[in-house]
C-alpha cells in the first residue's frame, strides 16, 4: 500500500510540473516531414500527409482529399490549399507527450503523428 502511495505522489507531482513547449521550426520539420498526422478538426476524423518536397495531401472522412502546399516560417508551420489567398500559420505544441495545433483563431486540437505516408485509416 505505501509504494503505491508513494508511485501516485511522484507520478502527481511529475504531472503538475508538465508544461507546455511551443516546438521551434527544426522541430516542427523533423516532427512533420515524411509523417500523417491524424486527429479530428471541427469534429471530423482527418489524415494529413506532410511530403519533404512540400506538398502535402489533407484527407477528411466523407470527402475528397485536398493537396496543398506546406513550409515552416520562423517558428510557425504553415500551409497553403488551392482557392486560398494567402498562407496560413499553426504554431506546434507539446504537452505532456501529445501534439497540439495552435492558433489565434482556434482552441489547441491534439493530433498523433504516424510515421511514414499513412492516408488510408488501419
Amino acid at each position: 500500500m505505501r509504494f503505491a502511495c508513494i508511485c501516485a505522489l511522484v507520478l502527481s507531482v511529475g504531472a503538475a510540473h508538465a508544461q507546455s513547449v511551443k516546438l521551434a521550426a527544426h522541430e516542427i520539420t523533423v516532427l512533420l516531414s515524411g509523417n500523417t498526422a491524424v486527429g479530428k478538426w471541427d469534429g471530423i476524423s482527418y489524415r494529413q500527409y506532410f511530403d519533404p518536397d512540400g506538398t502535402t495531401i489533407y484527407a477528411q472522412d466523407g470527402a475528397r482529399s485536398v493537396r496543398g502546399q506546406w513550409r515552416v516560417e520562423g517558428d510557425e508551420y504553415q500551409s497553403i490549399w488551392p482557392n486560398d489567398p494567402e498562407w496560413e500559420g499553426w504554431f506546434v505544441m507539446e504537452y505532456a507527450g501529445d501534439w497540439f495545433w495552435v492558433s489565434k483563431t482556434t482552441p489547441p486540437t491534439p493530433f498523433k503523428i504516424v510515421i511514414g505516408e499513412k492516408l488510408i485509416s488501419e
